[in-house]
């Protein structure tokens, strides 16, 4: 039976996804001092021979410590380990992923905390693949039942401008009602600013996201906001871009030519102010995707 291994990046955890005639998931897992397969497998719960299979080792392999190995599982979840200050809102926010998901496969309820060290699920959300309208157009696909998952925080991306064909690499960062985006270099910046026009402005163009083999219809705005480049990202500061004053700032890819975040919207994303679809936004997505309607 062939099998297939493919590398994705959800949020900032690396996923492996293993294959044959059905998809099952598995995670990186850096080995530690003292490890062995055997171990591992008893750890997790993991049968020591499809452990075997997944890293292409036999009873005679070693691992050293730092190596990566796979972790499969059979569950569409992943595990991850419970950082000092973690909440079930903010992991699941992290993750994207709707809390109550979060809570139930981790047999918890809102009264729970996670304490550091922790080990808990992540549930993995299978987006099927939308027809598109032609090969120039992208997916047109909801934000909250697919775009947030499939585009994850952390992801880095190509932004295609629709109209021109222009495009330049970026970075999901922050932001849960759409996406609150970064260029990822100076160069790239500059490539932004052309499209808009030469400078940074509010315009809400027609756009396609191509990450991981996938094109989804979106809209950007290109005034970048709450944040200031100068300052470490997630701290709290007097200044931010936009006249957002004091606050946490929302600048986490440096030395960009860029102080804070811009928008990129997908079908029914919202607002962060009001939480209301932007109309502007959703015209541009339906022109990206080809929908007439």
């Amino acid at each position: 039976m062939k099998r297939f291994m493919k590398k994705i990046v959800l949020g900032t955890v690396a996923i492996t996804i293993i294959g044959a005639n059905s998809m099952s998931y598995a995670w990186n897992y850096q080995v530690k001092y003292g490890d062995t397969y055997w171990k591992l497998s008893n750890k997790y719960g993991v049968s020591l021979n499809s452990m075997m299979t997944a890293n292409n080792a036999n009873q005679n392999t070693t691992i050293f410590p730092g190596q990566y190995i796979i972790i499969p599982e059979s569950n569409n979840y992943f595990y991850y380990t419970v950082q000092f200050g973690d909440t079930s809102w903010n992991v699941s926010d992290k993750f994207g992923v709707i809390m109550k998901d979060f809570l139930n496969i981790n047999n918890m309820d809102e009264n729970d905390y996670l304490y550091p060290k922790q080990k808990v699920k992540i549930p993995i959300n299978n987006v099927p693949i939308v027809e598109k309208a032609g090969e120039k157009y992208g997916e047109y696909l909801d934000w909250w039942s697919g775009a947030r998952y499939v585009v994850p925080r952390g992801a880095v991306f190509k932004i295609v401008d629709f109209y021109t064909g222009e495009y330049f690499m970026a970075k999901r960062t922050v932001g849960s009602n759409h996406a609150d985006v970064e260029t990822l270099t100076l160069e790239n910046t500059k490539k932004m600013k052309k499209i808009w026009g030469g400078s940074f402005n509010w315009e809400k163009r027609p756009a396609i996201i191509e990450y991981n083999g996938r094109r989804i219809a979106a809209s950007v705005a290109g005034m970048p906001h709450a944040g200031d480049d100068r300052v470490k990202g997630g701290a709290y500061t007097s200044w931010r871009s936009g006249n957002y004053g004091y606050g946490i700032n929302l600048d986490y890819v440096k030395n960009n030519g860029m102080h804070g975040v811009f928008d990129v919207h997908f079908l029914n994303s919202t607002r962060h102010k009001d939480g209301t679809v932007d109309k502007t936004h959703q015209k541009n997505i339906k022109i990206s995707a080809g929908v007439k309607k």
